[in-house]
């Protein structure tokens, strides 16, 4: 018994190196037979282990998850709520523009698929919510702003700009459009650089929604 929760395990981690490799390859369309011949497992076993494609992509992107999780709980504390949700979202938007297939797990899951337990679309909307709100309490965001709004909105940017010979600066202009479609009045006065990865550890100023 020892030895076959070993062998799983061994499998476990040859699958999952295997599958990033292929998901930064091939983003969310990874074939996961490629990825078990690759393996030198059968289709059977991948399965066994992740049996949707979302429960598999998930698990390549754990560690994303995990620190934008963590990062939102950071700033939960921050002075300035506007700032701090906005600078979550950059955050959400360069882990989405940079990891190939990331963007597909924040979208909602098939109908066809059972939703996986704690997905990620939970934990990320459990982590990033409580700044929205914290935000519209404070004024500082619309009331009408929903937090799959936002989820709608950073995914649509990382979809978009996939295929874009620039994905890095075309991204963080459209970023700076969407803060500009936030903030009528106010432009994007504060919003600083051209890519997405250069917003992330800049900080806005506490303009209104």
């Amino acid at each position: 018994m020892t030895g076959q929760r070993s062998d799983a395990r061994r499998n476990y981690r040859r699958i999952l190196a295997v599958a990033e490799a292929e998901v930064a390859a091939h983003g969310a369309d990874a074939s996961q037979e490629q990825i078990a011949r690759t393996a030198g497992v059968g289709s059977a076993t991948v399965r066994r282990h992740f049996p949707t494609r979302r429960a598999l992509l998930e698990a390549v992107f754990q560690e994303r998850i995990e620190a934008l999780c963590e990062h939102a709980h950071r700033l939960s504390a921050a002075e300035d709520s506007r700032t701090a949700l906005l600078e979550w979202l950059r955050a959400l938007v360069a882990y989405a523009v940079s990891a190939r297939g990331f963007a597909s797990i924040l979208s909602y899951e098939p109908p066809t698929e059972e939703p996986t337990p704690h997905s990620c679309g939970e934990r990320i909307e459990a982590a990033g919510n409580p700044l929205l709100q914290r935000a519209i309490r404070d004024k500082a965001v619309a009331p009408h702003v929903t937090f799959h709004d936002l989820l709608t909105l950073a995914v649509g940017i990382a979809l978009a700009t996939e295929h874009h010979e620039d994905p890095d600066t075309q991204a963080g202009r459209l970023f700076r459009l969407v803060v500009e479609g936030l903030s009528p009045g106010h432009g994007t006065a504060g919003v600083r650089g051209n890519s997405v990865s250069a917003l992330v550890t800049e900080s806005l100023p506490n303009e209104r929604v």
